[in-house]
């Protein structure tokens, strides 16, 4: 007989007694539906129920904090941008199809926006393989889906590494790309808590062209970094030309909605390469092997 350990644990754990559950109770009277005799934590009604918001908020912001922290992951680089944004070779693929003006037109729009997926996969595969080496690497963190986001977690898979995906529940279906690892892989129902994720750990965020849910990820985090609510970091974006026919900011500085300094704030990039460089200055090779000294990351 095994002798008793002073360290050994004092309760069952709660996975010990929700295995047991599910062969209690016997069938009578207090294992129908309306029952309450279920364990708290394994019963979905119980859990789903409308007051319960506050506990499923806290269970959201756990999940995947706890999660990252078991696999080491300090330090990320965010990339968001559109999902309709197709990847080059579909992109050729539907003009090649398209049959009358009006597909040709829309298929050709989409073979020159394709660019955008090249360059977002080249991004993350340089942030990769710069970084793998590192003490503290950087994680390519996007939302997780198709188009740009899949492009960011593609050109990590590229480079043999982890990336992260943070899907959210939509009401059109949004399933995950292949190219996210799979114990990195997270879905959200709150989009406030997935935005908060895509900063707490973020070293810098890079968007492309992208329509209201990439908008709503730039311009909170612009404003978090404005209000000094969140440190500031670098923020690139991806395509002048796209940025500047969407957004007049001179005109929120001329009429003083912002100040001068507030366009500061973000840089301009057209290539992987300049954005890559432009991250790596900005750092000095702090974020290398050894060096303690790169800003801290504030949880």
């Amino acid at each position: 007989m095994n002798k008793p350990t002073l360290t050994a644990r004092n309760f069952p754990t709660a996975r010990q007694d929700a295995a047991k559950e599910e062969v209690l109770p016997p069938p009578g009277r207090y294992d129908g539906p309306e029952s309450s005799y279920r364990l708290a934590f394994t019963d979905p009604a119980f859990l789903l129920r409308e007051e319960m918001r506050p506990v499923r908020m806290q269970l959201e912001l756990l999940k995947p904090e706890l999660i990252q922290n078991e696999q080491g992951i300090q330090s990320t680089v965010v990339i968001f941008g559109s999902a309709r944004i197709l990847p080059p070779n579909e992109a050729q693929r539907m003009l090649d199809e398209a049959t009358d003006t009006d597909t040709k037109a829309v298929a050709q729009r989409n073979l020159a926006m394709s660019r955008y997926y090249e360059e977002a996969r080249r991004f993350a595969k340089l942030v990769t393989d710069n970084s793998l080496h590192l003490e503290t690497p950087l994680y390519v963190v996007t939302g997780g889906g198709p188009g740009i986001m899949e492009a960011g977690n593609r050109g990590a898979h590229d480079a043999g590494g982890k990336s992260i995906g943070l899907n959210i529940v939509l009401q059109h279906e949004q399933a995950p790309n292949d190219y996210v690892t799979p114990e990195l892989c997270f879905q959200f129902h709150y989009f406030g808590l997935r935005k908060m994720h895509f900063l707490m750990r973020s070293v810098a965020l890079v968007c492309f062209p992208g329509g209201f849910g990439t908008l709503d990820e730039l311009f909170e985090a612009l404003t978090l970094i404005q209000t000094g609510k969140s440190r500031r970091r670098p923020v690139f974006l991806f395509g002048r030309e796209f940025w500047n026919r969407l957004i007049n900011f001179e005109q929120l500085v001329e009429t003083g909605m912002i100040s001068p300094g507030d366009l500061r704030l973000f840089r301009y990039v057209e290539t992987a390469q300049e954005c890559w460089d432009l991250l790596a200055a900005e750092y000095g090779f702090e974020l290398r092997d050894n060096d303690k000294s790169a800003p801290p990351i504030d949880l």
